[in-house]
């Protein structure tokens, strides 16, 4: 039975929770140590005795809690309120010139006038992005950003960070985005304890911060000393600031340690004059920096510009000269794609480069190949593009002995089936098989149609349709929705229970939205971000079958190769019926679009302040928008209407300043049919 804490317990332990709280803000977030470490340590020894013997006065924000107790058995899911994107990237001063041109073309023609945007540049913190929600101010969830819609619950890991605040300085329900990175130094100290336990080395800061927060024992993420910065504010309850610089400083108010090297740009010059600084600079930091994240400043111009099918158009990461290294080309082979494209691979002396290490590297098509001069033998200088894929830059000529060989594409290659034979189109970079059909290509494309990016068939795997299509189980894609449990159980290695979740699996398959039903079906040209364009310009399945060639080149960024491609595909009439026996399994999603009949709210545009009585802001949002109309978020000289509830914020002062109509409930529902 514990004892009962007296008055005088209760002020010292809430003395305790503030005094600590201000000296870890001024510590970990102000980078000022008005006392020593020892000290602060010494006020936490305090609090914790004082917890453990009086266990009522535990609150959730106590910096005791920052370290939970037992192992999680596993990580939860985490559905994100706000979509996870990621940013495109730039790797020359030309691109961010394309860029900026883009940027002002775009909101050129929504204005009808130029319009010249500034820019915030903020440092690209190499870690591990992260996702918070905090309710009435108190941390409630922390995630990873997983597959941008679904990540982890890592919360009881991201408690033992310093740097994140357990309550905010103002009491608000928001979801902030971010990056936990470690310090260089402490990389250096835990590598030197796992070589000591003789445990794998962390190959660098980044991988090291990201396996520290998918530990299931949150002592050991604390043991770690993570550090953060925190750099969006991707929703609040409260009228978001108006501009990005705002956003970074409000994000700081808040008690939230924001990276302080950003800066405000007035144009592409002062934007590379920025990276040019910081890229020369990043070295010398305790994190790691892959670039500068350049941002459109004004929120009402990143609402304008929006989103592809997975970045946003007001934004774009300049990524710093990747690192590079030397290694050996043993060999170059053909590899067969979904397609039919027959792609050279280099098979290269493996090498460690940019933390990881590499043995193949992709030489694209036969032009790349004579470009670069790349010969099987030559020494070449190789590079991870992005940081991610490993990428030949150059030949080192001089290293030549005399014993290398060309490399010249074959007629005929053996994996295209039936007499092998290969062709270039005219026009085209990539020689393909002739044959469409080739097992080869037929299996990739079956490996892809039940991938996460298409049908996303969760235990139907590469060797498991192998297995399939050897025993004749399946020889198109329909085939897959018509096994049965008996037909899986003649199968080596199944049980009644593999068989049973693997059917669960393609059942919960059944339904899958347009887009990604557009990447399953290997069309040439057709990727992840075509396929989202294509379906949010149509809608329907049937609209996109219905379609001319003429139709689908009015997409911006689809010119007439991929729309002859994709006019083509469904034109053909094995295309056609394949379709059609899928579509009696499967339900195709449309995309939510705007009715093609006459809008009355469109080109209007609306901000919504107040409580209304009769309907939800959201409930009004989604009227306005399929109306024709927009719903911002700041009032403007733009925005045509602001509907006002009960007990209106700024936006009802800022509407009668500039002149805007400002409208009651009453008089917004009128417009509604």
């Amino acid at each position: 039975m514990s004892l009962k804490a007296s008055l005088k317990t209760k002020q010292r332990v809430e003395k305790l929770r503030k005094t600590i709280e201000r000296y870890r803000y001024l510590y970990h977030v102000e980078d000022t140590e008005e006392i020593s470490a020892e000290a602060l340590d010494s006020l936490k020894y305090e609090l914790s005795n004082l917890e453990e013997q009086y266990p009522e006065l535990i609150t959730p924000d106590s910096p005791t809690q920052r370290i939970a107790g037992k192992p999680l058995p596993e990580f939860k899911k985490v559905q994100h309120k706000i979509s996870q994107w990621s940013f495109n990237d730039a790797f020359t001063k030309e691109d961010i010139v394309a860029f900026d041109a883009r940027v002002k073309k775009i909101l050129g023609l929504r204005f009808k006038r130029p319009v010249t945007p500034e820019y915030t540049c903020e440092l690209k913190i190499d870690g591990l992005k992260i996702v918070l929600t905090y309710k009435g101010g108190f941390l409630e969830t922390a995630a990873t950003r997983g597959d941008g819609v679904i990540g982890e619950d890592v919360t009881s890991n991201v408690k033992t960070i310093d740097s994140i605040p357990l309550r905010l300085k103002k009491p608000l329900d928001i979801v902030v985005e971010g990056e936990v990175w470690l310090p260089k130094y402490e990389l250096e100290r835990i590598n030197k304890e796992r070589k000591k336990n003789n445990e794998p080395l962390f190959a660098n800061p980044r991988n090291a911060a990201a396996g520290s927060i998918r530990q299931l024992d949150p002592k050991i993420a604390a043991s770690r000393k993570l550090d953060s910065f925190i750099y969006d504010l991707s929703f609040s309850k409260e009228p978001l600031p108006q501009t990005q610089h705002e956003e970074l400083l409000l994000l700081k108010s808040l008690g939230f340690k924001v990276n302080k090297n950003f800066a405000l740009c007035k144009n592409v010059e002062e934007i590379i004059s920025f990276w040019e600084k910081w890229k020369s600079k990043a070295r010398a930091e305790d994190y790691l920096l892959d670039g500068v994240v350049i941002k459109v400043n004004e929120r009402t111009y990143q609402e304008i510009l929006g989103y592809t099918g997975k970045a946003p158009r007001y934004a774009v990461a300049f990524k710093f000269p990747a690192e590079q290294v030397t290694t050996i080309v043993e060999d170059i082979v053909l590899q067969v794609g979904r397609t039919g494209v027959l792609t050279p691979v280099a098979h290269l002396k493996p090498v460690l480069v940019a933390g990881s290490t590499v043995s193949r590297a992709t030489l694209h098509n036969e032009d790349e190949i004579k470009r670069l001069d790349v010969r099987v033998g030559d020494t070449v200088i190789l590079q991870k593009a992005g940081d991610v894929i490993p990428d030949i830059v150059s030949v080192l000529k001089e290293m030549r002995t005399g014993k290398e060989k060309p490399f010249i594409f074959p007629k005929k290659v053996l994996e295209c089936g039936g007499n092998g034979e290969i062709e270039r189109a005219p026009g085209e970079a990539a020689w393909r098989c002739k044959n469409k059909n080739s097992f080869a290509q037929t299996r990739r494309k079956f490996h892809y149609f039940v991938s996460k990016k298409a049908f996303n068939i969760d235990g139907l795997g590469p060797q498991i349709l192998n297995l399939f299509l050897d025993n004749g189980l399946v020889s198109s894609y329909d085939d897959i929705f018509t096994l049965k449990k008996g037909d899986i159980l003649e199968l080596p290695g199944f049980q009644e229970k593999s068989a049973h979740n693997l059917l669960s699996a393609i059942e919960n398959s059944k339904r899958i939205p347009l887009s990604r039903f557009l990447i399953s079906l290997s069309i040439d040209h057709v990727g992840e971000e075509m396929a989202e364009d294509v379906a949010e310009a149509f809608g329907t399945l049937a609209a996109i079958q219905g379609a001319g060639r003429d139709d689908f080149e009015r997409i911006e960024g689809i010119g007439p190769i991929v729309a002859e491609s994709i006019h083509s595909w469904f034109s053909q009439k094995d295309n056609k019926r394949l379709v059609d026996r899928l579509l009696k399994y499967v339900q195709v999603t449309p995309v939510k679009q705007k009715s093609t009949r006459v809008l009355p709210l469109k080109n209007k545009t609306f901000v919504l302040t107040g409580t209304l009585e009769s309907l939800s802001r959201d409930e009004a949002r989604e009227k306005i928008k399929s109306l024709g109309g927009d719903v911002h978020n700041s009032v403007s000289k733009n925005t045509d209407f602001v509907v006002a509830g009960e007990n209106p914020g700024s936006k009802y002062t800022d509407a009668q300043k500039i002149g805007v109509k400002i409208l009651t409930e009453k008089e917004f529902l009128k417009l509604l049919p």
